[in-house]
């Protein structure tokens, strides 16, 4: 297997996706290809690659403040255009870059391509539950929907649930303000019919309207969502483990009763930070992309990157593109009276 990892793009880059490239050469289980401008790379890298990693050399960068619509474009030779390039023409499995979302997701939909039939890629973060985990499809490619592309997030968050976390019969459920039926506009009214017409007929495990707090109590595995309200969940749940994480920090260490507890409690809070912690999950696939393409934080660190690459190691291996092949014209409209 081959991943391709922008190594100019992020927060911290060159620095932390060349260290997490090679921390990732060193386990061996994939060839990794650093692409980006030569000198920064090897810079990074101490002067020297490893054996199974090499350079596919760019010379520009999409910067944040670039058109995301048209920076792929515009600057032929980036890291961004250069690598899912390679990826497009089957030079490798994967491409990891923490640059922007936009322009990404961009030029992975316009140079890799979407799978036939799929009408918008999405993201979907893996997030904790109280029973275990569930993945929030989508959480921010697509701020408008239409029902139909809901069904098919549905269909590609059960699809990831299965291959990647091992779910049997992923339960689908849908993000309204409610849990009746008739609850929410249009769309979520429109789109509980197509889900439950889908469950029906035995295709997926629609359990109905779920809001944000029975997610987090694990009433489902898969939480459908538009990108506008996925988006908004995500990032108030990251404002509120940052805010609680430093109010605990605050208690056991503001005073010495506080310490001493702290003491006495630490491992358990380093497995709760460490379940918060977006470096430990390394980034998200866009589902729908004929390739897989994964987005890392833009402020990922080198851990962050490692693991990045083990998720994309992960989905290659798993098959879930040719599943999403298989069952494509069950996620159309047409096809779910």
């Amino acid at each position: 297997m081959k991943i391709i990892i922008d190594c100019m793009g992020g927060d911290n880059a060159p620095l932390a996706p060349v260290q997490g490239a090679l921390a990732a050469a060193k386990d061996g289980a994939a060839e990794i290809v650093l692409c980006g401008r030569k000198d920064d790379i090897l810079s990074a890298a101490g002067g020297a690659l490893p054996e199974n990693a090499s350079l596919l050399e760019a010379s520009e960068v999409v910067e944040i403040a670039d058109d995301p619509a048209t920076a792929f474009r515009v600057k032929k030779d980036s890291s961004l255009t250069v690598g899912l390039t390679a990826l497009k023409t089957g030079a490798a499995d994967a491409f990891v870059s923490a640059g922007s979302t936009g322009a990404l997701l961009a030029g992975a939909t316009l140079v890799t391509k979407r799978i036939k039939g799929i009408r918008r890629a999405a993201m979907g973060p893996v997030l904790p539950s109280a029973t275990g985990k569930f993945i929030l499809c989508d959480c921010g490619a697509n701020a408008m929907c239409t029902s139909e592309y809901l069904l098919q997030f549905a269909y590609l968050g059960s699809f990831y649930m299965q291959r990647i976390q091992g779910i049997e019969n992923p339960r689908v459920g849908l993000l309204n303000i409610g849990a009746e039926s008739e609850k929410g506009d249009d769309l979520r009214r429109e789109t509980h019919a197509l889900l439950t017409a889908a469950h029906e007929a035995g295709r997926l495990n629609f359990v109905g309207n779920v809001e944000g707090t029975d997610a987090f109590a694990g009433k489902c595995d898969v939480l459908v969502a538009d990108g506008f309200s996925g988006n908004v969940m995500l990032k108030s749940i990251e404002g509120t483990a940052k805010m609680l994480m430093g109010k605990l920090k605050g208690v056991f260490y503001g005073s010495t009763k506080g310490k001493i507890a702290g003491a006495l409690v630490r491992s358990d809070l380093s497995g709760m930070k460490k379940l918060l912690d977006p470096s430990e999950v390394g980034g998200t696939p866009f589902l729908g992309i004929s390739k897989c393409v994964i987005k890392a934080h833009g402020a990922s660190d080198a851990r962050a990157f490692h693991n990045a690459i083990r998720r994309a190691q992960e989905f290659v291996e798993s098959g879930f593109i040719a599943q999403v092949e298989e069952n494509i014209a069950w996620m159309r409209v047409e096809n779910n009276p």
